[in-house]
């Protein structure tokens, strides 16, 4: 039936609009059915069908105005089946894989009442020390909007009030992820210049692929709190990008305010929140108490922006389909993981690990003796962050699943250490069942609850138990294959060359030990890339591969000279001694953004332009790029193929180089294909300041790249007629 939003506006009193605009933080069963009978508008959810029902029974049968529940969760990487982090979902550069995800997610979180997922978060950064990064997708703009738009695709499908869409939410806007020092819920600072090119752009492109709701950012940008940003949720967001969706506060956000010190109480907080922008005030103190009594009043807050904050929440609720269907079927509701989409799982979390070294070792062999070891062996501890109570555990571990994968081989298995723990009994039995191995599989990493939200490390290495079981194999002359999971980029640099071969697996979800066997058996190629770089030490954080250009270059192919400098142990670049550089590092990062290789091989050649000269004109119509990729080996297997554009003199420094476009490959062995961009003038724009972007005249070089072979192609743009 159709709703007369305006109608229903004109009937409600001022406590009844103000219930609208809140969802109380996880409230206990008494506390929220009250709420509800209140006429409180979105609640998280109970959790179960039944309970749903339920709830939205009251609010629409026992409440004045009838209005439906929106049913809000966390449905980050998957409801009751878990694919990969999206980290590692952004490791497979396959946008398909994020799409299918939150498909998969919003059936079964759908199917059992849940309509509002607090997902996808687009924060891009640079610094692998905060820990979400396990929930966006790395350090790169391009990549995080091409997977933060596939996730708005498959959350919402093309009907939001179909019986399998959830209205996705974008977070965390904006900056969140630039948190100095990498410490989660720090301060940021930045320029507006980097704000639009890097932190705004993934808001922009999932605003523009439809997100219907966009959540606020605990952090202070540029002194001034996310919650309380007006010119940024009001006139960027809303105004600018013409954003007719809901804005939602983050957990207590709006409350925090008065914890940064921008105003003297609570009242003030929520007044400061919802005239910058905020539609709905998550947690806090409740903006209607159980005696009816207002927490703020028209003359606190604008009566105009009030209606418009519950215009957009009736809106949604409509798109949603909720004033036709509020209930769902509780009988055909989901409760666990089917076989059909652990499948699906598992399949996606093949396309997500990265081959980042390998001397040979892999993949294993069918037979032989192969000792498994480290914490990862046996557990089951696969399944990420941001995953609730009541997700499909996993399985089986990994020695179960290798031993299925390659049931000829000789498997030995022993723990060797824990996560944290390693005594010398356990090292020295691990060495000495080693000396009857052909190989060790060390699988190794980050358990879940030490990456994601509340989880920054200052020190990103492997926890030091597990250092010093690679160490004492190494020291005995074992052959080691690392299997390595982890919810971000770590480093590696004391063990990296000590071993035969790295194998990175993130933390893969309901399927992670089937699809690692896979991988390890070769029956599956990795053709994941790194999304985000793994630096040599803390000390290069930040570090991204499009950082701009400096006057003093280091100079690549510099020696190093441990000992130009009297008593300095680290190796140098002194023969080049005035340039950007660390003296005690080699330089650049242990592993760059695309690494990944594989167990074949590939060739690209061919490289060309439609066109190596253009007008503006002739730009905004289009250039196509196109290289030939070719299976040089005799494994079919995945190449990723990136195209890169430099702006080679502007007005502002620029970037070294700018991702504009990726494309995944699945080749026979000798099998070529011709893979094709399109370059237009959104991809030679840049921003000059917070305000202005432009489209300059001029020298570009577009370089075609699978992280092993780079060939590169002249563009000019011509001088536009005055």
């Amino acid at each position: 039936m159709a709703i007369d939003i305006e109608a229903l506006l004109g009937r409600m009193t001022w406590e009844q609009k103000l219930l609208q605009l809140q969802i109380v933080w996880r409230p206990e069963a008494a506390e929220r059915e009250a709420l509800i009978r209140r006429g409180i508008g979105s609640t998280f959810w109970p959790p179960s069908a039944e309970e749903t029902n339920a709830a939205q029974r009251i609010a629409v049968e026992e409440t004045e105005h009838g209005i439906p529940l929106l049913v809000g969760l966390d449905v980050i990487h998957g409801q009751f089946t878990i694919f990969p982090t999206p980290l590692a979902q952004a490791a497979s550069f396959d946008p398909a894989v994020a799409e299918l995800d939150a498909r998969v997610s919003a059936t079964e979180a759908r199917s059992a009442g849940v309509t509002w997922t607090f997902s996808p978060m687009v924060d891009v950064t640079r610094d692998p020390r905060w820990g979400r990064v396990v929930e966006g997708f790395g350090e790169d703009a391009y990549l995080s909007s091409v997977f933060a738009a596939a996730k708005v695709a498959g959350y919402q499908g093309r009907d939001l009030s179909s019986g399998d869409a959830l209205a996705a939410c974008l977070k965390h806007f904006v900056a969140y992820g630039a948190a100095e020092a990498g410490r989660d819920y720090n301060t940021t600072d930045v320029s507006g210049r980097r704000l639009r090119e890097t932190y705004l752009e993934t808001f922009r492109v999932g605003v523009e692929a439809g997100a219907a709701t966009v959540m606020a950012a605990f952090n202070a940008l540029n002194g001034t709190p996310m919650h309380a940003n007006r010119a940024l949720l009001t006139g960027v967001l809303k105004e600018e990008w013409g954003f007719e969706g809901v804005v939602v506060g983050d957990a207590d956000g709006v409350a925090q305010l008065v914890q940064h010190g921008v105003v003297a109480d609570e009242r003030a907080a929520v007044v400061a929140a919802i005239d910058a922008g905020v539609d709905i005030v998550m947690g806090g103190s409740l903006l209607v108490d159980a005696d009816g009594t207002a927490f703020v009043s028209p003359d606190e807050l604008s009566v105009e922006r009030v209606d418009d904050a519950v215009r957009r929440v009736l809106r949604l609720k409509e798109r949603l389909g909720l004033f036709e269907r509020p209930y769902v079927e509780a009988s055909t509701a989901a409760t666990e993981a089917t076989a059909r989409y652990r499948g699906l799982a598992r399949e996606a979390a093949e396309r997500c690990t990265v081959l980042l070294s390998n001397r040979g070792a892999l993949p294993l062999s069918a037979t032989g003796r192969i000792l498994l070891t480290g914490p990862y062996a046996r557990s089951l501890d696969h399944l990420g962050t941001w995953v609730q109570h009541f997700a499909s555990p996993v399985r089986e571990t990994l020695a179960d699943a290798l031993a299925a994968a390659l049931p000829d081989v000789a498997w030995d298995v022993v723990d060797g250490c824990g996560f944290f723990d390693a005594s010398d009994a356990f090292l020295a039995e691990a060495v000495d069942r080693a000396a009857d191995a052909e190989l060790v599989v060390v699988a190794i990493g980050e358990p879940s609850r030490i990456s994601g939200e509340a989880s920054s490390r200052a020190d990103i290495t492997v926890p030091e138990a597990q250092r010093r079981l690679i160490h004492a194999l190494a020291d005995a002359g074992a052959r080691i294959v690392v299997v390595l999971a982890t919810g971000r980029p770590l480093v590696v640099e004391d063990w990296i060359e000590r071993v035969d071969a790295t194998l990175c697996v993130w933390h893969l979800g309901s399927e992670a030990p089937a699809a690692i066997a896979a991988t390890l058996s070769g029956r599956v190629n990795p053709g994941g890339r790194v999304p985000m770089t793994f630096p040599r030490a803390v000390g290069q954080i930040p570090i991204h591969h499009d950082h701009e250009r400096t006057g003093r270059p280091p100079r690549t192919g510099g020696a190093l000279l441990p000992e130009t400098i009297e008593g300095f142990t680290g190796p140098n670049n002194t023969d080049d001694y005035y340039t950007s550089k660390f003296l005690d590092l080699p330089l650049g990062p242990r592993f760059e953004f695309g690494h990944g290789l594989s167990y074949t091989t590939f060739a690209l050649d061919g490289f060309a332009l439609s066109h190596s000269s253009v007008g503006p004109g002739e730009l905004e119509a289009g250039i196509e790029a196109e290289v030939m990729v070719t299976n040089t080996g005799d494994r079919a297997g995945d190449d990723v193929v990136m195209l890169f554009v430099t702006d080679e003199v502007a007005s502002v420094t620029q970037p070294v180089r700018r991702l504009r476009g990726i494309a995944r490959v699945t080749l026979a062995p000798g099998e070529s294909t011709r893979v094709a961009f399109r370059i237009d003038g959104d991809d030679l724009r840049f921003w000059v300041d917070g305000r202005h972007r432009v489209l300059e005249p001029g020298d570009f070089t577009v370089t075609v790249s699978d992280g092993t072979t780079a060939l590169r192609h002249p563009l000019r743009l011509k001088e536009v007629a005055r």
